[in-house]
This record gives structure tokens, C-alpha cells and sequence, in this order.
């Protein structure tokens, strides 16, 4: 079974789930060589495919079993008639077991093997250098080698990761080669869709080398990665229907000089099906939100004195778009913390959190970017995206919240230790605004019934999917443009009528 982008499997796996699931697929009957010759066939398929007219491969092969794909990539080739040569990374004598058989299997086809000695690479180059056993930081001689590859501007693939990129976690490993093609095998692995993996993966097939079903089902599931087939149902909507029984939100936030984000949030709640939204913001912005959308009901706050009575009939609060750090939005948070609604807290509220100000209240759900998710943990920005699932997780348990950790491959947990994986979007979502967008999609969805992981994997799946196709229009685009897309998937995807 071959899968190129899309469709993939929707389970993700740590690099020790899948080193147990090969070493039991063996034990059920399979050989360990006859996986590797998978892998092997299913890479030269992949080759042929991407580079119809190639006639030239260069692999890079280190020790391990990795290297072994990459020796009967080489056979295979070489008995296709192309030119190849294996640049060995190390030293061969190391070779063991099914390596040291595909080894043997290169030099009976009279494949060309010299010692790494940065020699000039030409053709299609193969990545087989380091698999997915890679802990520490890529050294000598593989640092060089990488780094080789990368700079040598010919067409990369990588066999199962790049080499240097984390399995488990997606962050570079000190170095790590940049593909233009991963062909990954057996199971798909959690690094390969989050932190830096977009930038090094390339296009990515997936190939489960015949694995019996029944034996991948006994493997439990890391990250559930979020696909159209698994996605959170909002229910449709009876023809009876009125706006009261779709909730009403309150949007707080909004301070001098921040009025566009709450402005945003509250335009998505709205779209995305709320019954009722109503806008709590400074009164400096009523009369633009006014003009903007007079669907929602703005009303102007100078103190939380005035925010209970709005709170009292909400049914979900999305908090902290453009709110600020100054007295007003400390106020307007506190008075949001001590209300038993479920939540949505976004932006200046997760930096008052950190700071302690405020406490989070029961039934909510945090979407903080790594550097909001470092403060919150008192952890670096760095830390956090060195293993972002365990940053999601850590954050879901210490707060008892859905954690919607945003970024490369965004990650939401939950406190039960659930995790899924929206593994689209596109990098013209780099700019303002579109957490405020979040924020409201999330908690219409909330307000529409939906418990809060659930509101929390469709609405990052939607905005995440909205964002790569209106990136596809290139730089320039404005949180807003999401907007249109993002009803129009959730449309297709969760029709209001069935």
C-alpha cells in the first residue's frame, strides 16, 4: 500500500513504536531482510516516478540498517543499467545482520563502493546515512556528509527520515539533509510532520511494506493526525432550528491600540455558527466593530463591574485577543476566570497566566504559540520546540486544559494525554492576526455543543487547511482572508444539513 501526500494513515508513531512493530512483524513471519527489500523497492519506485529521466545515483550509506536500504537501492539501480556509486560513511566492517547482507547483495551486482571522502557527488543523490535512531546531536563523519548533500544542489531522497531530523520530536538534530523526496516505511513517525520537518522532509511517500493489519492495530497510537475521514462531527442542524440553540459567545478583549484582534475573533465566531456573539471591548472600537458586523452585539467596557452582566447568559468566552497586560484587560481577565463557562483564552491572556494574575477556570482551552507556551512552562522557546508533544501535553496537565499548541504541525492535547496533529497550512499564515481567528473559530464550535478537544482538533484542522489554500495565493495574506475559507470548509466538510 503506497501513499503520497495525500492521503496518509491518521496514526503517528514514536521511533521505539516502530523499531517494536518491525521487531514483530519479524517475529510473525516476516524476515527483517525481506522488509528491508520492501523498502528498498518501494524507494526505486519512488525515484523512477519523481525522476523519470535520472540515469545516476550517488548513496550516501552509514551502518545501520538504514544503510542497508540504501546498499539495495543501489543493486537495483545498478541492474537497471544506471551509473551508481555508494559512498560508505563510516566504516563497512560494521555492518551487521540484514545490513551486511544488502552489503553483499551491492557488491555481487558489482556496485561501486569507495570510503566517504567528500568526494564530488553527482545524479540523484540517496540519503541512507542515519535512520531513526538518531538521539544526540549528528557528529563527525555524518555532520560533513550532511552537509555535503546540502550543499551539492542536486535532487535529494531521503530513505525513511532525513538524515538528522528527530523521529520522534521533528527537531534538527545539529544538522540534518534537506530532501526534496522521504520515503518513509512501516509506520508513519511523529517528526516527520511537526517543528522542523517541513523544511527538511521534501514531498513525502509512505509505504507499510504489506504489514499485516492486525499486528500494526496492536501497536496504540501516539498522535492521531487530523484527515477529513477522522474529523469531530458538529451535528446538522434541525430545519426547526433558532438561534438559541447554537449558544452565545462572548469575545473579551480588544484594549487601545488592539482593537482589530478582537474585532477578528469575534467576525469568526460569528462564522463559524454561532447562535449569538456578543463583543465586550473598549468603546473606542463600537463604532468600527458596528460598521464591520452589526450581526454582533458590541458593547463598550470600562470596568468588569460591566462585564457580568454579559457574562451571565454567555455560554462559552473566547478571552485575550488584543486585551492587553495593562489594568483594564487584568480586570476584564480576572472577572473571566471566576465565571463557570467553558473557555477559550488566546494572547494576552495566556501572558497574564504566566505572570499569575489570573487562574484558569475548569472546561477550557489554551492555544498558545512556543513562545506563550515557554512563558506558561518557564521553559525556553527553544525547549518548547525541541519536543513540542511533550510541551502540548505538559501544558494540558498543568492547567487541567485542552492545549492547542500552535505553530509547525500544530498539536493539540488534552489532560487524558489525547494527542492529534494538523499537519496543514502554509507559510504565508506568518503574520497577525490569525490566532485571533482561531481563538473564535474554537469557541463557536464550543458554543455549538462540541467538547472542547473536539472543537479544538476541527477548528486548528479548518483554520490550518483554510490558511495552505489562501497561502497559495503567496505573501500577503491577511488573517481576515481566512475567514470566507474557513466557512466554506466547514460547509463542505460538516454540512449544516444532512
Amino acid at each position: 500500500m503506497l501513499h503520497s501526500k495525500p492521503p496518509f494513515p491518521d496514526a503517528l508513531y514514536s521511533a521505539a513504536q516502530v523499531r517494536d512493530l518491525d521487531a514483530r512483524l519479524v517475529a510473525a513471519g516476516t524476515p527483517g531482510f525481506e522488509l528491508m527489500q520492501r523498502a528498498a523497492h518501494a524507494a526505486w519506485r519512488a525515484i523512477r516516478r519523481r525522476w523519470p529521466e535520472g540515469r545516476q545515483l550517488a548513496v550516501l550509506a552509514g551502518h545501520g540498517n538504514n544503510a542497508g536500504d540504501g546498499y539495495l537501492i543501489a543493486a537495483l539501480a545498478k541492474r537497471a543499467g544506471w551509473q551508481v556509486v555508494v559512498f560508505a560513511v563510516g566504516d563497512c566492517s560494521g555492518l551487521q545482520g540484514d545490513a551486511e547482507t544488502a552489503y553483499k547483495e551491492a557488491l555481487s551486482e558489482q556496485v561501486v563502493i569507495q570510503p566517504w571522502i567528500q568526494q564530488p557527488l553527482s545524479g540523484i543523490v540517496v540519503d541512507a546515512l542515519l535512520g531513526t535512531g538518531l538521539k544526540g546531536n549528528v557528529r563527525a563523519p555524518y555532520a560533513s556528509a550532511i552537509e555535503h548533500i546540502n550543499d551539492s544542489g542536486l535532487p535529494v531522497m531521503s530513505v525513511d527520515i532525513p538524515s538528522g531530523l528527530c523521529a520522534d520530536t521533528g527537531r534538527t538534530l545539529g544538522a540534518a539533509v534537506r530532501a526534496d523526496l522521504t520515503v518513509t516505511f512501516v509506520g508513519l513517525k511523529i517528526g516527520l510532520f511537526t517543528a522542523d520537518a517541513p523544511e527538511v522532509v521534501g514531498e513525502l511517500i509512505f509505504d507499510d511494506l504489506q504489514a499485516d493489519p492486525a499486528i500494526v492495530a496492536q501497536t496504540p497510537v501516539s498522535i492521531k493526525r487530523l484527515d477529513k475521514s477522522n474529523l469531530p462531527a458538529l451535528k446538522p442542524r434541525p430545519r426547526t432550528a433558532h438561534k438559541g440553540l447554537f449558544g452565545r459567545v462572548l469575545v473579551i478583549g480588544g484594549d487601545h491600540g488592539f482593537g482589530g484582534a478582537a474585532l477578528l475573533a469575534a467576525e469568526s465566531t460569528l462564522r463559524c455558527g454561532a447562535g449569538m456573539v456578543t463583543l465586550a471591548t473598549r468603546s473606542e472600537h463600537v463604532a468600527a466593530a458596528l460598521a464591520r458586523f452589526p450581526e454582533v452585539m458590541t458593547v463598550g467596557i470600562h470596568s468588569a463591574n460591566q462585564l457580568m452582566a454579559l457574562m451571565d447568559p454567555a455560554s462559552v468566552l473566547v478571552v485575550g485577543p488584543g486585551m492587553g497586560q495593562q489594568a483594564w484587560g487584568r480586570s476584564l481577565l480576572s472577572a473571566a476566570a471566576n465565571a463557570e463557562r467553558p473557555q477559550v483564552w488566546d494572547a494576552d491572556a495566556l501572558n497574564q497566566l504566566a505572570a499569575g494574575f489570573a487562574q484558569l477556570p475548569k472546561d477550557c482551552v489554551i492555544t498558545p504559540h512556543p513562545g506563550e507556551a515557554a512563558r506558561l512552562l518557564g521553559v525556553s522557546t527553544q525547549a518548547v520546540q525541541a519536543d513540542r508533544p511533550t510541551a502540548a501535553l505538559a501544558l494540558a496537565k498543568r492547567f487541567n486544559a485542552v492545549c492547542v499548541l500552535k505553530g509547525s504541525g500544530s498539536l493539540i492535547a488534552s489532560p487524558a494525554g489525547e494527542l492529534a496533529l494538523a499537519d496543514h497550512g502554509h507559510p504565508a499564515m506568518a503574520t497577525g492576526g490569525l490566532g485571533d481567528v482561531l481563538a473564535g473559530v474554537i469557541g463557536a464550535l464550543m458554543a455549538q455543543k462540541m467538547a472542547a478537544f473536539d472543537a479544538a482538533c476541527l477548528g486548528v484542522w479548518l483554520h490550518a487547511l483554510a490558511g495552505e489554500k489562501c497561502g497559495a495565493g503567496g505573501r500577503g495574506l491577511a488573517a481576515a482572508d481566512l475567514i470566507p475559507e474557513i466557512r466554506k470548509l466547514l460547509e463542505e466538510q460538516q454540512p449544516c444539513l444532512s
